[in-house]
């Protein structure tokens, strides 16, 4: 039953959010007011936290998905005890703080992803109960139970607008999750107008149709109401729930409420005056906090800290009767990997047929599968194309799912503890829900498409290279040797666009080798996502006794073929499979005499990394003739050649042909490379 603390609470969490946004001068009231008092009943009743161990590894995950009512999430926060000070709170949106405009990942104690582009943390929410899914499989044994927790989602109409919240609702929707609970705060306002400008759907039947129980709340102040569907929701193992909450945006400010107005300014000296008024607030002090609310601050601390020593408790148990897993949960918990864990990872011979990059990462994921448990991911339905599937480690499905038939999935379970994900053709919920996958812990996940649809990606990829997330991407048909399906499969600016996102290893492995390699790197990789970029046509496997070994590649350049003479009059840089090409026609130019060196750069992000004198060595500023060759377009490519020297490259969409004709006719040939290299001398002799 609702009590005056409640209420005291309520008022606190909205007026904290006001004077946050006031002291700044930018920010968002509206959600804050509106949504204050179904956010107070999910985290005073039903939120399991420890705020002094935020990751405390079975605790519930909240994710505000409406990130730009940040101010009332760190009001939360601040209330619950975690660590987030009245002075921060205070320097909201401003140099350094812990409070940033929008929430952020890694700054903010209690901030489970990196939410603000709408929609992303719908999907993210998918992702988090799809992982305690998977670990609850895994490690719920011998009668104790220590994966046993939920997910929740604050979310807005612009959440819902957005066509990523209805490829993360179906999937989930199918896979059962019914420890996912969303809070939809359905004010009918959006930032320029009413919703029904431009919303008029019915959410309740999409979601129904998607598989999900919708709970209607008529009055979003109505606490019991809210806990009453809270209560509901969380009976419904076998489906999601949607609590669809009917707000005032804006609620308390009586010239803002319910009007766009109250989206995404501050209130203003004289309508913060009002709206504290409407509450029986005092004017002053700002950031007033009444002893009431600190009392109830200290209470959250303890109850947060007796139920992980409850946990802590069944853990106990658990280590004693299942020593069988005890050491994969503390590996998958600390992110290690076995000590073995690359045993098995393939080398491929000079004799070794002619393997698409595409196939030979197939075959070194299956080994890294049979050895990291947590290791899982999937497709957006490509995985006969992007060989990805892991064998006999069966299909993550919900209860009675349907078993996936897709070629070596048939000899594995067909449940949650499953390892491939059936994505489905949703590379934006893909994207997404890899990252709230690795935001949760505990998994290592990856997501493939071909290279052209990363598009449908990018502000998932973005996001987690800001949030640093640990997440690879295997991107496949890397180029326009795709072939005869054109340009619209044909991807040509992408690996300049994906090189200049901060915090993004891009990786174009050359052979088979290489790409063990790349895998390795992905494997080990700390702080930020990493991206295969595959060939869909066969390359020759390098004879590593004549060139230089593949582990160079984790250097991100190195030189495969050095010249005969030890001062080189030519370099020709080359990813991919243009590397065969360079090696080819370097051939030729030694046989003139002309002195080459070919180094395969597979990474730019790796190279930048290394020490000045390593990159020195491989690029010596004093050879100025140098060449590079890539199917994609230039761009960026001339801060390696420098201003003598020339890119081949291709900076115009492709065609559709035979791969193997259109790499010709666009002049990725060892003919092409032989004749730009010959002229890159000329010129400099003139």
């Amino acid at each position: 039953m609702k009590t005056d603390l409640d209420t005291l609470c309520i008022n606190t969490l909205r007026m904290l959010a006001v004077d946050m946004i006031e002291k700044a001068g930018s920010g968002h009231p509206g959600l804050p007011l509106g949504a204050a008092p179904m956010a107070h009943v999910l985290w005073s009743r039903y939120l399991r936290f420890n705020s002094k161990n935020p990751d405390w590894c079975d605790r519930d995950r909240f994710v505000l998905s409406a990130g730009h009512g940040s101010a009332l999430l760190y009001a939360l926060l601040h209330l619950n005890g975690y660590d987030l000070s009245l002075e921060e709170l205070k320097r909201f949106r401003q140099w350094g703080s812990a409070a940033p405009g929008h929430p952020e990942r890694g700054v903010t104690p209690g901030v489970e992803v990196t939410t603000g582009p709408l929609g992303q943390g719908f999907a993210n929410g998918v992702g988090l109960a799809m992982a305690e899914r998977f670990l609850a499989a895994r490690f719920n044994r011998c009668n104790q139970c220590v994966v046993d927790h939920w997910t929740y989602v604050l979310c807005s109409d612009g959440d819902l607008m957005e066509g990523l919240s209805y490829e993360s609702a179906s999937l989930a929707g199918h896979l059962k999750l019914g420890r996912l609970i969303c809070l939809y705060d359905d004010n009918e306002i959006s930032l320029a107008a009413g919703t029904r400008l431009t919303f008029s759907e019915d959410v309740q039947r999409r979601f129904e149709a998607c598989g999900w129980q919708v709970l209607p709340v008529s009055d979003g102040n109505d606490l019991e109401e809210i806990d009453r569907a809270i209560q509901a929701a969380r009976a419904d193992m076998l489906r999601p729930s949607l609590i669809m909450v009917r707000t005032q945006i804006g609620y308390g400010s009586p010239g803002r409420q319910g009007t766009p107005d109250a989206h995404g300014a501050p209130l203003g000296a004289e309508e913060t005056a009002a709206t504290k008024d409407f509450f029986g607030w005092p004017r002053e002090p700002a950031f007033y906090l009444p002893d009431e609310a600190l009392a109830y601050r200290e209470e959250r601390i303890a109850a947060g800290a007796a139920l992980e020593h409850l946990w802590n408790e069944r853990m106990t148990a658990w280590n004693e009767a299942c020593p069988e897993v005890r050491e994969d949960w503390g590996r998958s918990m600390r992110s290690e990997l076995p000590h073995d864990w690359d045993a098995d990872i393939p080398v491929y011979g000079a004799d070794a047929k002619p393997l698409a990059t595409r196939s030979a990462g197939g075959e070194v994921m299956n080994a890294i599968a049979r050895k990291v448990k947590n290791f899982i991911g999937g497709s957006a339905d490509l995985d006969p194309s992007t060989k990805t599937a892991l064998k006999k480690a069966g299909s993550f499905q919900g209860p009675g799912g349907d078993f996936d038939s897709t070629p070596g999935k048939e000899a594995g379970p067909c449940d949650y503890g499953a390892s491939n994900i059936a994505f489905g053709v949703r590379e934006h919920a893909m994207g997404a829900i890899l990252n709230g996958l690795a935001a949760h812990g505990g998994i290592r996940p990856f997501g493939a498409t071909f290279f052209v649809f990363s598009d449908y990606m990018r502000p998932a990829i973005r996001l987690a290279a800001l949030s640093e997330l640990e997440v690879t991407y295997v991107l496949t048909h890397d180029s326009v040797a795709v072939g005869e399906d054109g340009p619209t499969h044909q991807p040509v600016e992408h690996l300049a666009s994906f090189r200049a996102m901060p915090n993004l290893v891009v990786l174009r492995p050359a052979d088979a080798n290489e790409t063990a390699e790349a895998w390795r790197v992905a494997m080990t990789h700390r702080g930020g996502p990493v991206m295969l970029v595959m060939s869909r046509q066969n390359l020759p496997v390098i004879d590593r006794q004549q060139f230089a070994p593949a582990r160079g590649l984790r250097h991100g350049a190195y030189i495969l073929a050095e010249a005969t003479d030890e001062n080189p009059q030519l370099i020709l840089i080359a990813t991919g499979a243009e590397v065969h090409a360079a090696l080819e026609a370097r051939e030729r130019l030694e046989s003139q005499g002309i002195a080459t060196r070919l180094v395969s750069m597979p990474s730019w992000e790796l190279f930048e990394a290394q020490p000045e004198d390593y990159r020195e060595q491989i690029l010596p500023g004093a050879v100025e003739a140098r060449l590079a060759v890539e199917a994609g377009c230039g761009q960026g490519w001339h801060r390696y050649v420098g201003a003598h020297g020339d890119v081949l490259c291709l900076d115009r969409f492709g065609a559709s042909a035979p791969g193997g004709e259109l790499l010709q006719r666009f002049g990725f040939s060892a003919d092409e490379i032989e004749r730009r290299s010959l002229a890159l001398l000329d010129a400099g002799q003139g």
